[in-house]
């Protein structure tokens, strides 16, 4: 059965997903479905809430990071994160997205990023890293957690300013 995706060898990253069909803007590429729950974040947890992880089946994990991904994250009925197009995949191109759209924090994970991409950030980063410029970017296609996360720590923020006022 083709679902439209399949596992290869790729130059300098070990193993990628690549669409074995073009898929467009918006369209679901890849489904996720949660394998296990952990009871912390680390190297190949997804953060699936504020304070959940899990590792999801399939091959989703095997999906690389880019600085310029052509997928984006929409949780669906599960919990699981499924992969959405944000930019049209050709067919033989590599499924990507920015390991920021579904994790904070990657203090567990400090890596080199090997994208290759024009807007390289030159290391994978979680969303508390991204710029406020890339975040408004990704609106849409980032996992609604992150950006409650945000709003709380900006609400917290307020707050001791106008304490200490």
């Amino acid at each position: 059965m083709d679902n439209g995706f399949e596992l290869r060898r790729t130059d300098g990253k070990g193993e990628g997903v690549f669409a074995t069909r073009p898929f467009l803007i918006g369209e679901t590429v890849m489904v996720g479905v949660i394998d296990c729950e952990l009871d912390r974040n680390h190297s190949h947890a997804s953060q699936v809430g504020a304070e959940r992880f899990v590792l999801h089946g399939g091959l989703v994990p095997k999906v690389n990071h880019s600085c310029e991904p052509n997928c984006g994250i929409r949780l669906n009925s599960s919990g699981a994160h499924d992969f959405v197009g944000r930019a049209p995949i050709a067919a033989g191109e590599e499924i990507t997205f920015d390991y920021a759209m579904r994790n904070y924090s990657v203090d567990h994970f400090a890596a080199r990023c090997r994208c290759g991409s024009r807007h390289c950030r030159g290391r994978i980063t979680g969303w508390q890293d991204l710029p406020t410029q890339r975040k408004a970017d990704y609106y849409g296609f980032v996992a609604p957690y992150l950006i409650e996360i945000d709003d709380q720590a900006h609400t917290d923020l307020s707050a001791r300013r106008d304490h200490r006022s």
